[in-house]
């Protein structure tokens, strides 16, 4: 389905005037303003024009939307579309850049250099590493609804779904205690960004920036049982400020990274690495968990499942990734070829977005894909990705919503919510639109 365009010539001529056609001839898909009040219905519309959209990016930069099941499936595993950002057309957009020193993570990797990095973490973020922090979350959701119980209401996003998001990542990557509301204050604030104040973006990466070095200058000097202290032992592989091959110092190249796939971390790799882990971890799992007790206390037949046993939380788990996933667009990608997706052709270099919220609901691979159903048999959704940039951390969120939920509803049985569903707001953002607050009565 996905086809190289080259050049025509006597062999393929043929092929490529029929299979690629101009850009659409509809204005550009501008995604903000209606767009982000309603993902779900605006992606509705999108799938009965096509699988392919033009878009205008907030940042005013255009892209193409793919929103079809199958294009984003089979787009997402095709090495053709590169997550490196050395691949783009424009190398000046501001909505794909961060500092150097926190860019030369995992989701702007490929190949074999993706592959190296991927395996230092995947073994932390696994099933094994999973299992055993199954009880110490347990026990952290225990302690966290206590102050609820005696309240006799809270809100499913401040008392719960965040701090247990975050002393979970923290936890495991070694973050002190003391800094665990700076890091969600700085947190909230990249993902919801003030076009008003947009120095407030710039101080929280400047202040997380400064942090995540003093956290792994410290952690160099008295090493824990944590994950930071694992991969600062895979820089030294690597020996400490050069490349692990010895084959360019850290910091060459466009984000410091060691020319091939070899073992060990370079300095500008540890700190992006540690920057994405703590990241992702947390605004994910914040939606995961918000996003299903909503569903779940928004529908009463699933709800006296849950507490029957007749429905498991795994099956609501999979069936919120599904309906209302976190994260509503994959990471931006850049064809390393000209590529015809759909029929359209999608040059070299430009900027695609992959919609794992609209490929959820395509309703040529999905049956009555708005309906809230845990029981549906049918394709996979792609929440988590698929291929090799399969989310590293997909077991571990799982878990987290499958446990706080489970302590949620075992601890009260007359929850219930404490607002109108209408009112309830939601992040204003592509990177993620969780809901903001969740008050329920318990």
């Amino acid at each position: 389905m996905l086809r190289s365009h080259v050049a025509p010539s006597a062999v393929c001529r043929a092929e490529t005037e029929e299979d690629a056609v101009l850009p659409p001839a509809d204005e550009p898909v501008p995604l903000d303003g209606a767009f982000l009040t309603d993902p779900h219905g605006a992606c509705a519309a999108l799938h009965r024009r096509g699988a392919v959209h033009r878009a205008v990016a907030p940042d005013a930069a255009p892209v193409w939307l793919v929103t079809g099941y199958e294009q984003v499936r089979e787009a997402a595993a095709d090495p053709r579309f590169a997550l490196d950002r050395r691949h783009a057309r424009s190398r000046g957009t501001a909505g794909d850049s961060l500092p150097p020193e926190l860019d030369a993570h995992l989701l702007n990797r490929d190949g074999t250099d993706h592959a190296r990095l991927r395996r230092l973490v995947a073994a932390a973020l696994g099933p094994r590493r999973t299992e055993a922090l199954r009880e110490p979350i347990r026990r952290a959701a225990e302690e966290l609804l206590d102050p609820v119980e005696a309240r006799g209401r809270g809100d499913v996003v401040a008392d719960l779904a965040a701090p247990l998001s975050v002393a979970v990542i923290c936890d495991l990557l070694g973050v002190p205690a003391g800094h665990r509301v700076d890091f969600r204050v700085w947190t909230d604030t990249l993902l919801s960004p003030d076009p008003g104040a947009p120095g407030r973006s710039r101080e929280a990466m400047r202040a997380m920036h400064g942090f995540l070095g003093e956290l792994i200058a410290h952690k160099r000097a008295a090493p824990g049982d944590d994950l930071l202290s694992e991969l600062i032992a895979a820089e030294r592989e690597g020996q400490p400020g050069e490349c692990p091959a010895g084959n360019s110092r850290v910091g060459d190249g466009p984000a410091g990274e060691c020319p091939t796939g070899e073992p060990g971390l370079t300095e500008r790799e540890l700190l992006a690495m540690a920057f994405l882990l703590l990241f992702a971890g947390y605004h994910n799992t914040v939606g995961l968990i918000s996003g299903t007790v909503l569903a779940l206390l928004t529908r009463p037949e699933h709800l006296a499942a849950v507490r029957a046993g007749r429905l498991g939380l795994p099956a609501v788990t999979e069936e919120v990734l599904r309906w209302d996933p976190p994260a509503m667009l994959a990471v931006r990608r850049f064809p390393t070829e000209d590529l015809t997706v759909a029929g359209t052709r999608i040059g070299a270099g430009e900027r695609v977005w992959l919609s794992w919220a609209a490929a959820n609901r395509d309703p040529a691979h999905v049956p009555d894909p708005d309906v809230f159903d845990p029981a549906r048999q049918g394709p996979p959704h792609l929440a988590f990705g698929r291929g090799p940039h399969f989310c590293a951390g997909a077991a571990l969120a799982r878990a987290e919503n499958e446990i706080a939920v489970g302590a949620l509803l075992r601890r009260f049985p007359r929850l219930a919510l404490d607002a109108d569903p209408a009112v309830l707001t939601r992040r204003r953002s592509l990177r993620s639109r969780s809901l903001t607050a969740l008050p329920v009565r318990v």
